[in-house]
């Protein structure tokens, strides 16, 4: 099957949080949106099918895991990512990626301790830091020569210091690192020879560019498996994140124990009546579909890089390994959060992500989505690239 990714469903209208609150959030009601990290295209066929079928069950009532959702996550993970993994590993359910972090560090780390994240970073990292009294340590990214790497030498020191949890962006948001298995090996060291607990967000693991592979953290060795939390959901990959739905891969017997009696402590275990359904479906039938939105979203990137180059060469954009993301260097334009936000909102009619929120290294950076038709991404260029010129 061909898949059409030129066209996406309208969203207006529809209680969508990217597409009906740009006025609230921008101050305008025709500013183009490309932050949040939801795309505008409909999940596969298979998928959609799937649920209009459960929904029409017409009773929806509380809900277990079947067998068959082990089956299909650690088949997608064996097939997609060469990972084996126990079907007794997947925690109980969580709604999201994020409430795993949060529950992460509720469980596993006291007010006061110190946590570890790489800036710039996804800047819910921080909150559910922040929000749990633990101490933000910023283990802060080196950008050469348009790449991202890991202060190795930073990242040891504070693993020494006393930290007791690390959260991984693994592929990184928003500079769209794929961490190689040497760098992910570094890691896992520092932190086994310093009893640093891994929570691994792997979220946007399946959208990894060509050329590029993803290796999940807790595969490399039974070392880190003992000390990691894998976190993964459907999300991102297939369009489902109001499906609140998220999977936590836990080898270890211990702490999968304490981590499920934390989701019960806060009543959060209970499996979503569609996720259920959506997770079983995406991950049996969704290859081909995500093989052909990998393409589309390399086209994307390829002519969002040379749209740039050639019109607004001042930026600098980072190419990312994966993600639909991309993080870019608009500092010869401006290095203040609130100008670029002027530029994008009231001038450009655009909303892009604002780089500041992910730490102080991401000023004079935006975020961009092009997870979306190549019609609205060239709009939104041309729309920005007018706005800048018009300041010369």
């Amino acid at each position: 099957m061909k898949y059409d990714f030129d066209h996406a469903p309208d969203r207006k209208g529809t209680a969508s949080y990217k597409w009906d609150q740009s006025e609230k959030l921008f101050g305008h009601e025709d500013v183009l949106p490309l932050w949040v990290a939801d795309m505008d295209f409909a999940p596969p066929k298979e998928v959609v099918d799937e649920i209009v079928r459960r929904a029409q069950l017409g009773v929806y009532g509380y809900t277990f895991r079947t067998p068959e959702y082990a089956e299909a996550v650690s088949g997608w993970l064996k097939r997609r990512h060469g990972w084996e993994i126990q079907h007794d590993w997947i925690s109980q359910s969580s709604p999201g990626v994020v409430t795993a972090l949060s529950m992460s560090i509720y469980t596993f780390t006291e007010p006061g301790d110190k946590v570890i994240l790489q800036a710039p970073v996804y800047y819910p990292f921080y909150d559910v830091i922040k929000m749990h009294g633990r101490e933000v340590v910023e283990n802060t990214l080196v950008l050469r020569e348009g790449r991202y790497e890991v202060d190795f030498d930073l990242l040891e020191q504070q693993a020494a210091d006393g930290a007791k949890l690390l959260l991984l962006c693994s592929p990184h948001n928003p500079g769209g690192r794929v961490w190689t298995r040497e760098e992910l090996t570094r890691i896992g060291d520092i932190c086994v020879r310093h009893g640093v607990l891994v929570v691994a967000d792997e979220i946007h693991h399946d959208l990894v560019l060509r050329g590029h592979k993803h290796t999940p953290f807790a595969s490399i060795k039974e070392e880190f498996a003992q000390i990691s939390l894998t976190c993964i959901a459907t999300s991102k990959t297939f369009n489902l994140a109001g499906l609140q739905s998220a999977c936590v891969i836990i080898p270890n017997a211990e702490l999968r124990r304490r981590y499920n009696q934390a989701l019960k402590t806060f009543s959060v275990h209970m499996e979503s009546y569609f996720g259920l359904t959506a997770i079983v479906s995406a991950y049996t039938y969704g290859d081909e579909w995500l093989e052909q939105l990998l393409d589309y979203l390399e086209g994307n990137l390829d002519y969002m890089t040379q749209f740039l180059a050639e019109k607004l060469p001042e930026i600098k954009v980072i190419r990312p390994e994966a993600t639909y993301l991309v993080w870019m260097d608009c500092s010869a334009i401006s290095k203040d959060p609130a100008d670029l936000k002027k530029l994008m909102y009231d001038e450009a009619r655009v909303a892009f992500n604002e780089g500041s929120v992910y730490g102080k290294p991401g000023a004079g950076y935006l975020r961009v989505n092009i997870a979306c038709p190549r019609s609205i991404l060239i709009e939104a260029l041309e729309r920005f690239t007018r706005a800048v010129r018009s300041r010369r």
